[in-house]
């Protein structure tokens, strides 16, 4: 083999030996449905997403990424992240930046965020949490970024006792799972209609997580450019998101 040849198979072997970049979001099958899920973890920039500098709602993945442009940075992934008014203002308790927007909600309700017990998703400094609503209050941990939906899927391991495994309502779901440790959070969405039981033992049984909340139903959306996807629709409420530098693979 000559100099040149070996020279080149060193390069090629030196660029296949490169590790791939690490991913943030994957399809997972499971009981024969496929999910998307998005891991973050606590030393990364996962934020929530409501206003834009001007006070006017933000709504679109679109105009969460334009606002993040000005930072040098980009969506790695984001979602829908709890229930919201018509004029997209959060039905409960919200924090961004540590500054309380909207209120803690402790009372039952209609719908399916008034399904008590529900709870609140919670972003610290060193990691993230699920609590049921009441346990939050009594705790109030330092939230940097909160957010109250309902109801709550799994609570310290176990499934929320009104979800019903022979239920017949089915949607398309997304939710928030937090690991034991607290330094992962698990971001899903459903790819087709599930049942809250079914949802729920995802998170329980599959990604075993202790603590898990609801988002929303219907208007389920997904940014994860790694899986091809960028839903869209009519204008959200508020906006979960990891923001990563726009010139780099965001690792």
């Amino acid at each position: 083999m000559t100099r040149i040849a070996k020279l080149a198979l060193v390069s090629a072997l030196v660029f296949w030996s490169v590790p791939a970049a690490s991913e943030t979001c994957r399809t997972l099958g499971y009981e024969g449905t496929d999910y998307a899920i998005c891991e973050v973890r606590a030393a990364e920039d996962l934020r929530l997403f409501l206003n834009d500098a001007e006070g006017r709602r933000l709504g679109t993945f679109e105009r969460v990424n334009a606002m993040l442009a000005d930072e040098g940075k980009r969506l790695r992934f984001a979602m829908n992240a709890g229930m919201y008014h018509p004029d997209r203002s959060p039905v409960g308790y919200y924090v961004e930046d540590q500054e309380e927007k909207a209120r803690l909600v402790r009372s039952a309700g209609p719908g399916n965020f008034g399904m008590l017990p529900n709870g609140i998703f919670c972003i610290l400094v060193d990691g993230f949490t699920v609590q049921e609503t009441l346990a939050f209050d009594a705790a109030r941990p330092d939230c940097r970024f909160a957010t109250q939906s309902g109801p709550m899927l799994v609570i310290s391991g176990a499934m929320h006792p009104r979800l019903l495994p022979d239920s017949e309502s089915r949607f398309i779901r997304n939710g928030v799972g937090v690991s034991p440790d607290g330094d992962a959070a698990y971001f899903v969405v459903s790819d087709g209609p599930v049942t809250f039981h079914e949802f729920a033992r995802l998170f329980r049984d599959s990604l075993k997580v202790s603590d898990a909340l609801y988002f929303d139903g219907n208007i389920s959306r997904l940014h994860a450019p790694e899986l091809g996807r960028d839903d869209f629709g009519f204008p959200m409420g508020p906006i979960v998101g990891l923001a990563v530098q726009a010139d780099g693979d965001g690792n």
